[in-house]
């Protein structure tokens, strides 16, 4: 310990003054000059947790004993590396570098893996681990700000299968088009008692007069005053109606809405029933 102090120049005496006038600093040496190493331990780390990054010369010490007397080269490099995070350039900085290097080697004996001769190589895969570690962290803390830049990114699902249909509803007020996942709606037609039946398509062709009686010559879609009709006939749904009258499937929520008054729900289709066609 004499030896190192003694490298110490005036200026550094001085810039240190503060911390070796410690009680706790100026006990651990006592204590060590005594042989109680571990109670200077003790007193030294008390130096270390009330100065915080201010104690470069308490690491120093707790650097030695853990090297020297009490064999943890692990936590002898952690305070040898203190000790030059906050005095790089002191007097002392190459002998405790050598310090580290001594620790690093020392524990690579402990690990039982090859012969002595590899230990060289165990020695270099420390130092690739610490420094694979310090690129880790970096690596996370970029992968945090990207995910939280993409976290406003909207990302697009494939639309599932049947039942349900891709229809494009009409700009609402917000401009733009809004695409929506909407099932059809199920409807249960009951049959005409008297009636055969006719099926629907999506352009009325008049029959000929010869095929169909006085009373159904009239054709489905009806214009009259307040807007077009439509006679229900089996197997329409009002997407049908919609796909009929507007070419566009999502229309049927307009039928169904100018038909409240006489349909129940949106699947309350009877043949023979009118309808309004908006």
């Amino acid at each position: 310990m004499a030896l190192w102090l003694g490298g110490c120049t005036e200026s550094d005496r001085l810039t240190y003054a503060s911390e070796l006038d410690e009680p706790n600093y100026r006990e651990g040496q006592a204590l060590l000059k005594s042989g109680r190493r571990q109670e200077a331990l003790a007193a030294f780390l008390k130096v270390i947790d009330r100065r915080r990054d201010d104690a470069p010369e308490s690491h120093l010490e707790v650097g030695l004993l853990y090297s020297q007397h009490i064999n943890d080269p692990l936590s002898s490099i952690y305070h040898f590396r203190k000790y030059l995070a906050q005095r790089p350039n002191s007097p002392q900085a190459p002998l405790v570098r050598q310090r580290i290097d001594a620790a690093i080697r020392e524990f690579a004996r402990t690990i039982p893996a090859q012969p002595i001769e590899n230990q060289a190589q165990r020695v270099d895969l420390i130092a690739t681990l610490d420094r694979l570690k310090q690129e880790n962290e970096a690596l996370k803390v970029q992968l945090a700000e990207l995910r939280a830049a993409r976290g406003n990114v909207p990302v697009q699902l494939d639309a599932p299968e049947a039942p349900t249909v891709v229809t494009t509803n009409p700009p609402r007020s917000g401009g733009g088009l809004n695409f929506s996942l909407e099932p059809e709606p199920t409807v249960r037609t009951r049959p005409a008692p008297a009636t055969p039946p006719r099926p629907a398509s999506a352009t009325t062709i008049p029959p000929p007069k010869t095929a169909v009686p006085a009373t159904r010559q009239t054709a489905p879609a009806v214009a009259v005053a307040a807007g077009r009709t439509h006679v229900v006939q089996p197997g329409d749904t009002l997407s049908k109606l919609a796909q009929q009258y507007y070419s566009n499937r999502a229309k049927w929520r307009d039928i169904y809405a100018a038909n409240r008054g006489v349909m129940k729900s949106e699947g309350d289709l009877r043949v023979g029933m009118q309808l309004k066609i908006p």
